[in-house]
């Protein structure tokens, strides 16, 4: 079969698998006797309908730019993390320790030193099993599965009998000092005289934002990208060329858990203001979804991750409003994305393929 060109592999095929998808979401909406396109125009109008719906979507879009970053460099050295609710919910331990033990006299003097805290927590815990994998054949999948678990004990540890709030009956930190709390949308936009009201999304989109380019940059502009690349590509061939397959898996690793770890800004440092026992919430599984539906390209996750936002904010007025639609079937919404973007992708690229064939054949 042949090969597409780009603008159809990474954006006419995932378009119509989204299509599809939401089809099929329709189908089981009307199947539970409610009407699908009032459904979704009460998703649409949750998420973008109002300057709070779109802070709010924003916000939860932030975490998944995050962890679809993550999957998508590991993506990128055929590396498959599935680790990267573990690799968030540790590195909320390193901004924890940053914000609630020095007394910050400003948040940006605190944002640097809370994203390296993030950063080095997510991907030490990330370089774990990259290590397993590269000196003992322990499989990547296996581990990082394996390390969310422990994550999540680690701070259950952590929270209910070191660094406990005294004062709270909840498994949760005390309230971060002043000098580190990040300002919201309402307050930036605020400085240049716009009134926009209050929602939890806060400075940590622009980093995301700043994410994207930065890994853009490492994988595509970049000796070390373009050996992470070789190295996804061909194994062998990268040894051949001199490229270290532990060398590739270590750093890709790192760095992706580090970019997954950079979520607990948003979520602790920026809207929690202290951590508690789940500041993840699934972002680091949604992240998977993020990478495949975006083609591991930061344009791609970026634009997923505003998809996934807006199911996220959509779907909680969506319950409200129509009772039968849970938020069980929200999740069933999602589900259907993954599954079209990812276990049945050939079920569009296929047919589109022949059809582009047959009429570049015909131009021909």
């Amino acid at each position: 079969m042949g090969k597409l060109p780009k603008w159809a592999d990474y954006a006419l095929i995932p378009f119509l698998n989204v299509l599809l998808a939401f089809f099929v979401s329709g189908l089981v909406v009307l199947f539970i006797g409610e009407d699908p396109i009032k459904a979704m125009g009460i998703m649409l109008k949750g998420s973008l309908g109002s300057p709070r719906a779109i802070g709010y979507t924003l916000y939860y879009a932030t975490n998944f730019i995050f962890t679809g970053l993550a999957v998508a460099v590991a993506f990128h050295a055929r590396l498959f993390n599935i680790g990267g609710e573990g690799q968030a919910g540790v590195a909320g331990l390193g901004v924890a320790f940053v914000c609630m033990y020095v007394d910050w006299p400003h948040w940006s003097l605190a944002l640097p030193a809370a994203i390296i805290g993030a950063a080095l927590f997510a991907g030490i815990w990330a370089a774990i099993p990259a290590y397993l994998q590269s000196k003992r054949g322990s499989h990547i999948v296996i581990t990082t599965i394996m390390f969310n678990y422990i994550a999540a004990a680690l701070l259950v540890y952590m929270l209910v009998n070191v660094i406990k709030d005294p004062g709270s009956m909840s498994p949760q930190t005390r309230a971060f000092v002043p000098g580190s709390v990040l300002p919201t949308a309402k307050e930036m936009l605020g400085w240049i005289g716009v009134d926009f009201p209050r929602s939890p999304i806060n400075i940590s989109f622009l980093l995301a934002i700043a994410a994207c380019f930065g890994v853009w940059i490492l994988i595509w502009k970049s000796r070390l990208g373009y050996e992470i690349r070789a190295f996804g590509h061909s194994e062998s061939a990268a040894g051949y060329a001199g490229i270290s397959g532990f060398k590739i898996t270590m750093i890709a690793m790192t760095i992706s858990g580090s970019l997954a770890g950079l979520m607990a800004i948003n979520t602790v440092m920026g809207e929690g203001k202290r951590l508690v026992l789940d500041p993840v919430e699934g972002a680091g599984f949604i992240g998977i979804a993020v990478a495949l539906i975006g083609r591991s390209h930061p344009l791609g996750v970026f634009l997923a991750a505003i998809l996934f936002g807006m199911l996220y904010q959509g779907g909680f007025d969506l319950s409200f409003d129509m009772p039968k639609v849970s938020r069980e079937m929200i999740l069933v919404i999602q589900a259907l994305v993954i599954l079209f973007t990812g276990a049945l992708e050939n079920l569009v690229r296929m047919p589109v393929t022949r059809l582009f064939l047959r009429f570049t054949k015909g131009a021909a």
